[in-house]
């Protein structure tokens, strides 16, 4: 059996940032990395715009506090405001610390860490990297977990968390390159499994987005927290869905619709173009039904708007967002210096997801915790999103949370011995499971499954949502997930079945989409990115409260738990 004192899934920002903080706290634990990729492709490294930090590099009336308001209000009222605190205070050192790894951010003329404008925020405060700023700073975490020596096991697939006894013991994980099958036993677990992206047909998110650790904790018995709240990137490139960086409008860009109209004005006139994301989404989402919306031949009553480069010139294109420039010219044949982009909203983030608290262990209900059992990032909810996330603040909390998940690991192993477990059955069950669905006679290929459930999420829980919309998405989903027992796979191999691993991730996509769709059922109000039409009003005296749905094949079960409001009372958020 392979044993460390502690085992990080998921190679992205949230993981890579916790490990290099135990191998600094300290040296002498054995910590292990597992990752489906290579870390270096690991979804963060899609990330654009930048990371919020109250530095006054730009703006000196900045202050954390204001970082914080920004976010509270960002999040309709419902981000617990003790780790939103935590999150604004730690920007700053976070973003010098990662500067002192070795991460290049733009910069100023005078040799300053450059900041610009996002959505929902107040000041100029987002530090960037031009528009490739994940990909910076994940380079840097990885040759530093090189240098402290953190065993990385990069393209194995985890596919069970073992708990016993309201432990976390260990995972079971899968190798992708030979289907050999591997126990890990750890003195504590920690999850950075990132986002869901491909539960929904179009999406931002790259294609490993499948919502494995929510999934995982959500079978082991434990809530997920707030999965009502998905996140509408409002710029995703038509057709393909890719992102186009908030980062254009914060360098300038317009959103106009097919008579050439800066819409916001009727939506945001504060904020125009830089009004927190499920504004802007469901800005553009109103301008497509109302016939305003582009088709690519120019005429009206399209499935699009535009994102107008043009004003900006060619140098500030190629110099601040030249990845955006590349994205559109590449894959839709946009010359953004001279033509203005295609755009609609497209599923990027998850608020929700494992609840932790403010130290990163999970919760096993509003009052419990969970032992040995911690999480950070996207795939985590502590909550400092609440019902809608602004721009740049999720690369700040991979890094704040990752960090501060960390150093609480390297003291929570301290005196923990590591647990008992049985190995070979657990890997007899996982090789029962595979041989199972290596021999079964199905009629249907994964793809055909898997667009089904992407297709009923996006029509049945997207930008608007109606209780009859939402029951009825969830009667087909039980009936997608019947269908999902009848897959055959072609690939019999054991060599790189990428099949199979299609199959494992069917099932996280079928559990997270059924938990998604369960606890938007129950949210009887409009708060942030989860918008109900015959809901349309924002009811804190019934819902200001943070959702725990635990799932389970026949129904998913809701309870609610406080949210923490100890800095600013909720009011009505206007821009």
């Amino acid at each position: 059996m392979i044993e460390h004192d502690v085992v990080i899934v998921g190679g992205g920002l949230a993981g890579c940032r916790a490990a290099l903080e135990i191998a600094r706290t300290d040296p002498s634990l054995k910590v292990a990395l597992v990752a489906k990729t290579h870390p270096i492709r690991s979804h963060s490294v899609a990330a654009q715009g930048g990371m919020a930090a109250s530095l006054k590099n730009v703006d000196t009336q900045d202050s954390w506090q204001a970082h914080a308001f920004d976010t509270v209000k960002g999040s309709d009222y419902l981000a617990d405001q003790d780790a939103v605190a935590i999150l604004t205070q730690e920007a700053p050192d976070v973003v010098i610390d990662l500067e002192h790894l070795g991460v290049l951010f733009s910069r100023l003329p005078d040799g300053r860490i450059a900041q610009r404008a996002f959505g929902g925020h107040s000041h100029n405060r987002t530090c960037y990297a031009a528009d490739k700023t994940g990909h910076a700073i994940l380079h840097e975490l990885v040759s530093n977990l090189r240098r402290y020596g953190v065993q990385i096991y990069q393209e194995w697939y985890v596919t069970r968390l073992i708990m016993e006894d309201n432990e976390a013991k260990g995972l079971v994980m899968f190798h992708l390159l030979d289907s050999k099958i591997a126990v890990i036993r750890a003195k504590a677990i920690m999850f950075a499994t990132g986002g869901y992206g491909r539960v929904y047909n179009t999406t931002s998110n790259d294609y490993a987005s499948t919502g494995d650790g929510l999934a995982m904790t959500a079978l082991a018995g434990l809530p997920l927290e707030d999965m009502e709240f998905v996140q509408f990137h409002p710029t995703g490139l038509y057709p393909v869905g890719v992102l186009i960086s908030e980062a254009v409008r914060g360098e300038g860009a317009y959103l106009i619709n097919a008579q050439g109209d800066r819409f916001m004005v009727n939506y945001a006139p504060s904020r125009m173009e830089l009004a927190p994301r499920d504004i802007t989404s469901r800005a553009i989402a109103y301008e497509i039904r109302a016939s305003r919306g582009a088709n690519l031949d120019g005429s009206a009553g399209g499935p699009f708007v535009y994102l107008d480069l043009r004003h900006l010139g060619r140098e500030k294109i190629m110099s601040r967002v030249p990845f955006c420039w590349e994205e559109a010219h590449r894959l839709v044949g946009v010359d953004a210096v001279t033509q203005p982009m295609p755009v609609r909203p497209t599923i990027h983030y998850c608020m929700g997801g494992i609840p932790v608290n403010t130290d990163g262990q999970v919760r096993r209900n509003g009052s419990e915790l969970v032992e040995g059992f911690f999480a950070a990032g996207e795939t985590a909810c502590v909550s400092v999103h609440g019902a809608n996330r602004l721009g740049s603040n999720s690369l700040l909390e991979c890094v704040v949370y990752g960090r501060r998940t960390g150093a609480k690991l390297a003291e929570y192993v301290q005196n923990r011995k590591l647990p008992v477990i049985d190995e070979q059955n657990y890997i007899r069950a996982t090789e029962e499971e595979i041989e199972s669905l290596l021999a079964q006679p199905g009629k249907y290929r994964i793809n055909q499954i898997r667009e089904q459930l992407q297709d009923t999420m996006t029509d049945f829980c997207g930008v608007f949502r109606t209780a009859e919309l939402m029951r009825e998405g969830l009667e087909r989903m039980e009936e997608i997930e019947a269908r999902s027992h009848q897959i055959y796979l072609d690939d019999k191999g054991k060599c790189w079945n990428t099949e199979l691993v299609e199959a494992m991730e069917l099932k996280s996509l079928m559990v997270v989409g059924k938990t998604i769709l369960g606890s938007a059922f129950k949210r009887q109000e409009s708060r942030g990115a989860h918008f109900r039409e015959d809901f349309p009003s924002r009811n804190d005296h019934q819902f200001l409260k943070h959702s725990m749905a635990y799932y389970s094949p026949l129904e998913i079960k809701i309870e609610y738990m406080p949210v923490v409001v100890n800095m600013f009372e909720p009011q009505e958020r206007k821009y």
